[in-house]
């Protein structure tokens, strides 16, 4: 991954279901209790002829998963392990093999000497199911060789129900020169196999200060068919924070090689950041995003604040035969990233491909985006449209521009079609306009009459935003986007806000991503 059919909810008034719209319950992971379960116990004073019990502990965190059984629980004592993990059994249905630290003390995997040379993962879940890893620091993996990839956690061929959470994934770092393949990833779920992952949790990690390459910190590529990626922190990282991927070499079957069915909720995704990092293609080119939904299909994207990268949120495709299609981008804060808020297509050179394709962009608060210009020196605007935009919603958002870059909208060129303005708030404290298939406009009737609608959207009325100056973005009592939105249904608007507080309530709903009290 280098850098970067028809409207949806007249399709769900007509009865006909979106795969992607339904948050899929993976069930109830059960809690790990000392006294319930029989554990395993490693310390660093361990050895590993031991028994693994509480009193003489194995040495490595490899011997101790090769001693338990579904429902034991691995526990790690304080220390640094330096040692490649590779989980070789599989739990069953409630019967877990977790693999978690001594409650109350901290246990580190360090790659921290070990060599890497082709496709290496700290921690490798490879066709095995039923696994809870929770709880370590995973880190300092890096290697200088050139076409070598590093991976803190990898899931991979056709691994499922695998919970990932509460780790802190770090310094996970390909060093090698631009032009060597340089590659690494925190956390990596590949289906690349004909048999999908499935169920895959990753929550409450904390991903930072990983030299990714030409990769990103968290993916999601291939044949993955069901997943939650919620409350995450992924920051200070290379090239893109978060994506779900399709049409790359993960799989050679085209009709497996996308993800599906997927939810990243209530994430924080910042300081992700490309123009600033050794390769030269990104440099000066602010083309970073946060989260990225590049190829994959029935997707949703919720209650994220997404803010001071090079991009905010990318809904689009890099490749041809492969577009992003009936996702969901809903409930998110996207603020003061360096160029577009969202932005969605495919590129130029892929007329019959790539794109974006029956996507929803409802109720989500772009605020004060586009800090600098794009790479041709232009304003790419809150909402971008390139390339093969078809059948895509807009509704039900604050579009709050810079006074000096008051570009709401730019579609860069004439292709796509039925593309759906409506409901929405634009304001800006000075210069304003919208850009639709390369002609400019100032005047809203003269933009609405361009776009075809938009005719209940607000231009030119202060929003009443809470602050400014914080991360906040929720709505003064008095505010117009107050019972103004339109509720289209549950399952494309949501049921809860940004903080997750009743979104509806007498079939009415507020503008933007943070719901007043009703």
């Amino acid at each position: 991954m280098n850098k970067l059919l028809k409207r949806l909810y007249p399709l769900l008034l007509l009865g006909i279901s979106f795969t992607g719209c339904g948050k899929k319950s993976f069930g109830t992971v059960p809690e790990v209790s000392i006294e319930k379960l029989k554990n395993v116990y490693v310390s660093t004073e361990g050895s590993d002829a031991n028994k693994g019990e509480i009193n003489s502990p194995v040495r490595t965190i490899q011997k101790g998963l090769a001693l338990a059984k579904p429902g034991d629980t691995v526990f790690v004592r304080s220390g640094t392990y330096k040692e490649k993990i590779n989980v070789l059994k599989s739990g069953t249905r409630d019967k877990y093999i977790s693999i978690m630290p001594y409650p109350e003390e901290r246990a580190v995997i360090s790659g921290d000497g070990l060599g890497a040379y082709g496709n290496e993962g700290l921690v490798v879940l490879s066709n095995v199911s039923w696994i809870r890893l929770e709880g370590f620091e995973i880190c300092n993996f890096k290697t200088y060789n050139a076409w070598a990839n590093v991976d803190g956690i990898v899931v991979k061929s056709g691994a499922n129900n695998i919970v990932i959470k509460n780790n802190k994934v770090f310094d996970i770092q390909n060093n090698s020169a631009p032009d060597q393949g340089r590659s690494a990833h925190g956390i990596h779920i590949i289906g690349n196999t004909e048999v999908p992952i499935t169920e895959i949790l990753v929550e409450n990690n904390e991903i930072f200060d990983c030299n990714t390459g030409y990769s990103e910190n968290l993916t999601v590529n291939g044949y993955v068919d069901g997943f939650e990626i919620i409350n995450n922190k992924v920051y200070n990282g290379e090239n893109i924070g978060i994506v779900v991927a399709g049409g790359y070499a993960a799989n050679p079957n085209p009709l497996y090689n996308y993800a599906r069915n997927g939810v990243i909720s209530n994430n924080e995704v910042y300081a992700i950041l490309g123009s600033s990092g050794p390769i030269p293609t990104y440099q000066g080119t602010f083309g970073a995003p946060g989260i990225y939904i590049d190829g994959a299909r029935d997707i949703i994207v919720e209650k994220n604040r997404v803010h001071d990268n090079d991009r905010g949120i990318g809904v689009m495709s890099e490749n041809k035969g492969f577009p992003t299609s009936n996702c969901v981008i809903r409930n998110n804060y996207v603020f003061n990233n360096y160029t577009s808020g969202i932005y969605l297509g495919g590129y130029e050179d892929q007329a019959g491909g790539g794109g974006t394709v029956n996507c929803v962009f409802v109720n989500n608060t772009l605020f004060y985006n586009n800090r600098e210009n794009g790479y041709f020196g232009e304003i790419e605007g809150e909402f971008r449209l390139k390339q093969g935009c078809t059948g895509n919603t807009f509704k039900n958002n604050i579009v709050y521009t810079r006074p000096d870059k008051g570009v709401f909208v730019n579609k860069e060129n004439t292709g796509g079609s039925d593309n759906t303005f409506d409901y929405n708030v634009y304001y800006s404290g000075g210069a304003s306009k919208w850009i639709w298939d390369k002609i400019v406009y100032s005047d809203v009737d003269q933009w609405r009459a361009a776009v075809g609608g938009d005719s209940n959207s607000s231009s030119g009325l202060d929003p009443k935003l809470i602050n400014l100056n914080l991360p906040d973005l929720g709505l003064h009592p008095a505010s117009l986007a107050k019972n103004t939105g339109v509720f289209i249904s549950e399952a494309i608007n949501g049921t809860t806000d940004i903080n997750n507080r009743p979104r509806i309530a007498d079939g009415k709903i507020d503008r933007g991503a943070y719901e007043l009290s009703h």
